[in-house]
């Protein structure tokens, strides 16, 4: 007879890191991370009984004033140390309830749900992500800067001493996802100055999204420590590249664990299945109202929509159309066993995004949507602004159902929080308009 081996106890693992706190940490819709520290001595109640939070007060999570409180319980998968911010410090992801019952407004739980789905239908889907980030720091009229003085380049990528003069911190964030078990292979600096890429290997969706929750707060806390911030900001600055969430997601057989994209012939040369070119279908058909999920600020749309940037190129994405190994397209194939979306950014939430894009591809899978041949798309120009991607959701039935997979009503919810935002933006009278209007 076989055993089944157990997976280990929050309290276990606590327990076995020295650990003296732990961050009890859920996001709300916009990805902001929220948390209760949370000691030792206290980790079995936490798993039992759940720690709570009055939820309108944390966020964007569908909760009035007069709503009971989430009740959030830990996830030891996601379970992650952090000594590196402070001895004795670990975090944990956890799924938010109330009355008993998960949340169906909290991020994870409607990732979730989505994997559930996909779980149902014999498979798994892997996803890597490439997250972006700017290093900056104010002066002392408060001008917004790159926290590096030197780095002031026209082509900046790659260069080799842009990259060393942040060694020190791009070392510590490596050593840290090292000693997580992450696998980082690779640091680089990218196309805008101050903006860099640290990755580190896919992995199943839930684990990679809630590895991305962990690292951005990693990321955060530790350049705070030299006196810099690092922003997932998509356009700090007008004239520099934007910060990407590029993901490589794949599907997988729950079976045998075998992939189901890689195709030995493939008359369009791409080495993909057709399930995998349905799939792609799905997410161009649907890249309008995904927009609004995985493009989700104001500031996202100076991103898409830039003509062009002092390095000469701004490798987003303004009309959704597939390709190979070629940066220009929404949907990228770097090679046959996985699809690159290049859309996302950094303001994204990744439980948020990943639901919606897996839903748009099993959605082409049902429709046997052709995406046409390489270089041709789906469904034109991406929305121009935040407001046009809300209203492309709220005529999508397909990624709106990924909003409310696990109960209805977060899409309608999540649109007029996105509507509200949109226009609070618009309100605020901005340099351009006096530069412009006021003679």
């Amino acid at each position: 007879m076989q055993t089944v081996e157990r997976a280990a106890s929050l309290s276990e693992l606590v327990k076995a890191d020295g650990i003296r706190f732990i961050l009890a940490t859920f996001v709300d819709m916009t990805g902001k991370p929220c948390a209760k520290l949370v000691p030792a001595e206290a980790v079995d109640m936490l798993e039992t009984e759940g720690v709570g939070f009055a939820g309108y007060a944390a966020g964007a999570i569908g909760q009035k004033p007069s709503d009971p409180d989430l009740i959030t319980f830990p996830d030891p998968s996601s379970y992650t140390p952090l000594h590196a911010i402070k001895p004795g410090l670990a975090m944990v992801q956890c799924d938010p309830h109330v009355n008993g019952k998960p949340w169906p407004y909290a991020p994870r739980v409607i990732l979730r749900s989505v994997l559930d789905r996909l779980a149902s239908r014999g498979m798994i889907t892997k996803i890597g992500a490439e997250a972006e980030y700017f290093l900056v720091k104010r002066t002392e009229s408060g001008v917004l800067t790159v926290a590096d003085e030197k780095d002031t380049s026209a082509r900046p990528c790659y260069d080799a001493r842009d990259l060393t003069r942040m060694y020190d911190h791009l070392t510590e964030v490596s050593a840290v996802l090292n000693g997580l078990g992450w696998s980082n292979y690779a640091n680089d600096h990218e196309d805008g100055n101050g903006q860099f890429e640290q990755n580190f290997k896919y992995a199943e969706a839930m684990r990679t999204a809630d590895r991305l929750i962990a690292f951005r707060y990693l990321v955060q806390m530790l350049a705070e420590r030299r006196g810099m911030t690092a922003t997932f900001m998509p356009k700090p600055f007008t004239d520099r590249t934007g910060t990407g969430l590029h993901m490589h997601l794949s599907l997988w057989s729950a079976d045998t664990d075998q992939p189901l994209f890689p195709a030995i012939e493939d008359v369009r040369g791409m080495g993909l299945t057709p399930l995998a070119y349905q799939f792609i279908g799905g997410l161009l058909a649907h890249a309008p109202a995904l927009s609004a999920v995985v493009t989700p600020t104001v500031n996202s749309y100076k991103r898409t929509t830039a003509s062009t940037t002092v390095s000469g190129a701004t490798w987003a994405p303004r009309r959704a159309t597939y390709g190979g190994n070629d940066r220009t397209h929404l949907v990228r194939i770097p090679d046959g066993d996985r699809i690159e979306v290049r859309v996302a950014d950094g303001s994204a939430n990744p439980y948020l995004a990943m639901a919606a894009l897996l839903t748009a591809g099993l959605s082409g899978i049902d429709a046997q949507t052709d995406p046409g041949e390489p270089g041709e798309g789906g469904s034109g120009d991406l929305p121009p602004t935040l407001l046009h991607a809300v209203e492309a959701l709220a005529a999508d039935p397909v990624v709106s159902g990924a909003l409310d997979a696990a109960g209805d009503g977060v899409s309608a919810y999540y649109q007029q929080v996105k509507r509200e935002e949109f226009l609070a933006w618009h309100s605020q009278v901005s340099t351009w308009e006096t530069d412009n209007y006021l003679v």
